[in-house]
């Protein structure tokens, strides 16, 4: 199956001549959640569930967009705003479900999804990173303060299958830049 990679030509050769290698199909891993659970009589009525990768990606095409952490300012000024507001056209081209992946806690991306009133993208958390690094997308940002964090990437998948990758430029460790454009929403969009 040939995969589409949406980057910079310069990137694209690295990643299309075997340089840096790129996975086929998404990982299986597990999501440490918090779920609604209306049995608990506390003030935090959610319970712990894990979910793997396949609870979630199995059996529809699906679109999933990781970035460097809730709250941060592009991730939650534009990227999954924009997404959550085009989630409609998304589903018209036969996307099923949008996902987005950061390594936050379950905490931190269930109060991240309230405060954006997200009803079509599903937040997971990815706090201890396995997705992120069996992407191989995980980069240093110490420079920040920030830690071990996601670059800002996104992929479609069809039953776990990678169709599409789309990466942002110049992925390394305390990158001086925090680019936004091969993972806008609109340009996904105009690519599937």
């Amino acid at each position: 199956m040939t995969i589409n990679i949406h980057c910079s030509k310069l990137e694209r050769e690295d990643y299309t001549e075997g340089w840096r290698s790129l996975p086929s199909t998404l990982p299986v891993v597990t999501f440490r959640t918090r779920v609604y659970d209306s049995t608990v009589a506390e003030p935090n009525p959610y319970t712990w569930k894990n979910l793997t990768s396949w609870d979630f990606f199995a059996g529809g095409r699906v679109l999933i967009f990781s970035l460097p952490g809730a709250f941060t300012p592009t991730c939650d000024t534009f990227q999954l705003p924009r997404f959550e507001e085009l989630a409609p056209e998304f589903y018209a081209k036969g996307i099923d479900d949008i996902y987005c992946v950061s390594m936050n806690d379950a905490f931190v991306m269930n109060q991240w999804a309230k405060s954006q009133n997200l009803s079509h993208v599903t937040v997971l958390p990815d706090g201890s990173g396995h997705f992120t690094r069996a992407m191989d997308m995980q980069v240093q940002k110490d420079n920040l303060g920030f830690g071990e964090r996601s670059w800002r990437y996104a992929v479609i998948a069809d039953n776990g299958n990678i169709t599409d990758w789309f990466i942002e430029e110049g992925k390394t460790d305390d990158a001086e830049e925090d680019p936004y454009l091969y993972t806008n929403p609109e340009y996904i969009l105009s690519k599937i």
